[in-house]
């Protein structure tokens, strides 16, 4: 598909974002081809706002994890504190309604490989609002037959994840059908093979969540796995657009565009800078030229210093004299830069972790090496300094390996993802040097959040059918 008619998509895709469903296709309809223009609509919408997704929750998730910090003191994100999250919780429904859509046209239409996309990415924004909420609607709350949907149980939801997945796998299989996927599929361009492979990668990270639950399964895990990314080249990510407006921009770059212009939100955490910059774990890591640079002003010129979260910035300036997502940076070098959304550095992540609470340490210190490697030669890191990193006593002393190594280097690899605060909980927040935030939301008694409560909306339209939660009940999967 020519980039003109991909431009004309993301367009009306951007002006209707808050358009429903139903007027998109209204909008959409060709009385000489009653379906093409629906259901290719459908497709870049979907695809595009589960990209836009993956920025919404992390830009929230990031600070609990403490790679974010607010430049203020007592930020909200920063501290726990017991707001609504209206953004990850709207979009996410919008997305599963147009999905929901596309699969039905797709079974109207023999085009099994809409489908099996269209499942794939309701699995993966369920995940998003498990990960964020707990138990949500589903089963009733998708088709409008209800105004006061019931809510479904965060391990049934996640069942039903992982037979869409199956699903998916199966629908792209087989042939395309009367309809082949192509430009309005913004993340691979409908490429079937690297659909299934993401199908795999994400049914790795879902299994990978009953860590702490009986039945966690290192087998299954691994069939994943063999079938997931083979290199960097099958990253689930998706490339924006240049020239038609900030909304087709990556929006981490737009978020550095605007720290440059002092709007300020995608300053870095102490404890996350402090890893990088050898103050945690006596090593630099190589990592931190490609994320942020060193301060050029302030009582720190030359250091690369972050911002404790809950505290701000104190008396530094407000440009330049702390760590900040920077333009240039890998995550926001350009209006273009691609958002990454599961990796194949992940993988071998959950390749290691997996080995290792199986007891294969062997298997797993050589999935963790791989996975170094492939971040750090994704984010373009020279070959020498990647060497030299990985022969540091710290990262590669194979006597002191452990899970606390594969989590440490993961939760960098992760950086600005979702699957970073599901990490952090099935961790038990168990990172070096982790602590409570300043400030911190003194309802917690102390303790580390374990879900957000659900938004006002929620509470305004449905709260008869809401199962009674706090902040400190957990995910299904996050048992102590």
């Amino acid at each position: 598909m020519k980039f003109s008619i991909k431009t004309a998509l993301v367009l009306v895709m951007t002006s209707l974002v808050f358009v429903s469903c139903d007027d998109f296709l209204d909008i959409n309809e060709n009385p000489n081809s009653p379906t093409e223009a629906p259901i290719n609509g459908l497709m870049a919408r979907v695809t595009l706002e589960s990209a836009r997704n993956t920025n919404r929750v992390a830009g929230t998730t990031s600070f609990f994890v403490q790679q974010f910090a607010s430049p203020n003191p007592s930020g909200s994100a920063d501290t726990h504190d017991n707001v609504s999250y209206e953004t990850a919780w709207s979009t996410a429904y919008g997305v599963l309604g147009d999905a929901a859509d596309m699969i039905t046209l797709a079974g109207e239409t023999n085009s099994p490989h809409y489908a099996g996309i269209g499942k794939i990415l309701t699995a993966y924004n369920l995940s998003l609002l498990v990960s964020m909420y707990g138990d949500v609607p589903y089963s009733e709350a998708l088709f409008g037959e209800t105004l006061n949907p019931s809510y479904d149980s965060s391990s049934e939801i996640y069942d039903e994840m992982l037979s869409l997945l199956a699903e998916g796998i199966a629908d792209l299989s087989g042939p395309a059908g009367d309809r082949e996927v192509g430009g309005d599929d913004y993340i691979y361009n409908g490429d079937a093979e690297a659909w299934i492979r993401t199908a795999n990668a994400l049914r790795a990270r879902f299994l990978n969540h009953y860590s702490k639950l009986p039945s966690y399964d290192p087998n299954a895990i691994r069939s994943a796995l063999g079938n997931a990314f083979r290199s960097n080249d099958d990253d689930f990510q998706m490339s924006f657009f240049e020239g038609q407006g900030t909304d087709a921009e990556n929006p981490w770059y737009r978020l550095a565009v605007n720290n440059a212009g002092l709007l300020l939100g995608g300053w870095l955490s102490e404890h996350f800078v402090d890893q990088l910059n050898g103050t945690t774990y006596g090593v630099v890591d190589p990592r931190i030229d490609f994320i942020t640079a060193p301060a050029t002003a302030g009582d720190r010129i030359g250091e690369y210093v972050g911002v404790r979260n809950g505290e701000g910035r104190g008396d530094a300036p407000e440009a330049n004299a702390r760590a900040v997502l920077a333009v240039g940076s890998w995550y926001a070098s350009e209006p273009t830069a691609p958002l990454q959304i599961a990796t194949y550095a992940e993988m071998k992540f959950i390749e290691a972790e997996v080995n290792f609470r199986d007891g294969n340490t062997p298997a797993a210190f050589a999935a963790y090496e791989a996975g170094i490697r492939a971040h750090m030669e994704k984010l373009g890191v020279p070959q020498a300094d990647i060497d030299a990193y990985w022969a540091e006593a710290a990262v590669s002393d194979l006597a002191s390996f452990g899970l606390d190594k594969i989590m440490k280097e993961k939760y960098v690899a992760t950086f600005l993802l979702p699957e970073t605060w599901n990490d952090a909980r099935r961790f038990d927040y168990g990172y070096t040097n982790f602590q409570l935030p300043a400030n911190h939301n003194p309802a917690l008694n102390g303790e580390f959040l374990r879900r957000v409560r659900y938004p006002d909306s929620e509470v305004q339209r449905n709260s008869a059918q809401m199962p009674e939660r706090t902040m400190l009940d957990r995910i299904f999967w996050d048992t102590p």
